[in-house]
Order: C-alpha cells, then sequence, then structure tokens
C-alpha cells in the first residue's frame, strides 16, 4: 500500500521526492526502512514510466522569480495564518458537504450526480479552465491572469463546487483542488501586501506558490511534503524559507484551533460508517 501511495502521487505530479514523503509522514508516520525503500523505489519507477509518456517538464511553468527579502519572510508568518483560518474552514465546508450528502441518501445517487454533473458541465461549457482538477487555473493563477478582484470569487467557486463534486462519491481526490485554493489565496495576500516591491505580479505570484504549500499543510497537516511537494512542481528552489515559515504558522493555527486533519476526519468517518453496516 505504501509503494502504491507514493508512486500514485509521484506520477500524478511528476513529484517523486513528494509521493515518498507523503507515505512517511502522513500514512505510516515514522520512519521505517522496508516501507521507505518500498516507496523510494515504487516513486521512482513509476516517474521513469510517467516520463517516458508525458516528458520531463515539471507540471507548473514557472518564470524566474526573486529572492524573497526578509519583510517576505515575515509576511509569510502572516501568510501561514491565514492559511490556518481557511485549511479550518475547508476541512469542515467538506465534511459538512459529506453530511449534507448523508442526509439525501435517500435521493438515488444518479439523480444526484446528474444534476451536480449538469452544474459543473454548465460551468465547463462557459469557462472551461474554473472546471476539472484545476491544474490550467493554478497555471493561469501562477501566470498572473487574474485581477484580485476576481481571485476572491473564484476562490469561493471552487471551495462549494469541490466539495460538492468530492461529496458526490465519484472517484476524485483532493490534493490538485487544494493546491487551487491555496496558490489564489496566496496571490491574493502577496497582491494586497507588496511593500517597496518592484514587480507587484511578480510579488503575488511568489505568494501563490508559497500559498500552495502552506494551505496544503493547514489541511492535511503534512508541511514537509507540501514543502517538497510544491517545490518540485514549481522546480523552483527560491522560496524553501518563506514556505518554511508560513507552513510553520500554518500547521500551528489549524492545530491550535483544535481541527483534526482531513485525512484523520475522512478515515474515522469511514470507519463510522463501517460499523453502521448491517453484517
Amino acid at each position: 500500500m505504501a509503494a502504491g501511495a507514493g508512486a500514485g502521487l509521484a506520477a500524478a505530479f511528476n513529484a517523486p521526492l513528494s509521493g515518498s514523503a507523503f507515505v512517511l509522514e502522513e500514512l505510516i508516520r515514522r520512519f521505517d526502512l522496508r516501507n521507505a525503500v518500498a516507496a523510494l523505489g515504487a516513486a521512482g519507477s513509476a516517474i521513469v514510466a510517467a516520463q517516458l509518456l508525458t516528458g520531463p517538464e515539471p507540471a507548473f511553468a514557472l518564470a524566474a522569480l526573486p529572492f524573497p527579502d526578509p519583510s517576505d519572510n515575515l509576511l509569510c508568518f502572516a501568510l501561514g495564518v491565514v492559511a490556518g483560518f481557511l485549511g479550518v474552514v475547508y476541512n469542515r465546508v467538506l465534511l459538512g458537504a459529506l453530511a449534507i450528502s448523508d442526509r439525501l441518501a435517500r435521493v438515488p445517487a444518479e439523480l444526484r450526480g446528474a444534476l451536480l454533473g449538469a452544474a459543473i458541465g454548465a460551468l465547463a461549457w462557459f469557462a472551461p479552465s474554473l472546471a476539472g482538477d484545476g491544474e490550467a487555473l493554478i497555471q493561469q493563477t501562477l501566470d498572473g491572469a487574474y485581477g484580485l478582484g476576481v481571485i476572491p470569487l473564484l476562490y469561493l467557486l471552487r471551495l462549494v463546487l469541490g466539495a460538492a463534486s468530492y461529496s458526490s462519491g465519484a472517484p476524485g481526490g483532493i490534493f490538485a483542488p487544494l493546491l487551487v485554493l491555496g496558490a489564489q489565496m496566496g496571490f491574493f495576500f502577496g497582491g494586497l501586501w507588496h511593500p517597496a516591491a518592484a514587480d507587484p505580479i511578480a510579488h503575488a505570484i511568489s505568494f501563490a506558490v508559497v500559498g500552495m504549500a502552506a494551505f496544503f499543510t493547514a489541511v492535511v497537516r503534512a508541511p514537509l511534503t507540501g514543502i517538497i511537494l510544491v517545490t518540485e512542481m514549481t522546480e523552483s528552489s527560491t522560496l524553501l524559507l518563506p514556505m518554511l515559515a508560513a507552513c510553520f504558522s500554518a500547521m500551528a493555527v489549524a492545530t491550535m484551533l483544535g481541527e483534526p486533519p482531513i485525512y484523520d476526519s475522512l478515515k474515522e468517518r469511514t470507519l463510522a460508517f463501517s460499523e453502521t453496516r448491517p453484517g
């Protein structure tokens, strides 16, 4: 299971180290030599096979970013606080959507899926980049394609539709949707606070990269995985210190608010559901 999880994450995001880190940090939660070797080997071979089909390019194309100055490092502590609060909101919205789905269990799943699919299909018809897993939306955010006035609306739209899609029971995950929200949050924050920045757009893009790692950390509570994942997906290591600062405060805030990691909550929900099933 550890090998499969590491390989799947590595191949999906072209990120072999983060696949292995996720297994050790989140799934196993300890360094076990046997499982570490399995995860690393599977992630490495998965990347080799995937790159034969898709090429070696990173998941996101990112222009060269300037090294952050000390004020940006301090701002990233504040960004992490925001990410911590919003991560708690995300977890509760997702679990709330699942609870609503449970209460609608008498409605045929096909009907619920058709209604939700129709709504998302209409969105995809008029704005294709806003639907799907969100990789195109992340790339557009990293390109600075959206004004600050639009970002909050996109954030709310993706938050609601992402939770609704996950609660439908259709196969899907939360990794890519998390990164979308983190990028939008960081871009908006960096666009609002750019003291003495020579290029405000580049400043906002830098914070979008940091925001992905911080929001992932707040929700999943796996900071090393978040930092490595974003670094591998963007092939940019200039923001490691800001990411460390933001992930620290994001994890601290989410933990102090008493919100468990999302995968812990989902596991408890699955176990409770299995115990109530007859037989």
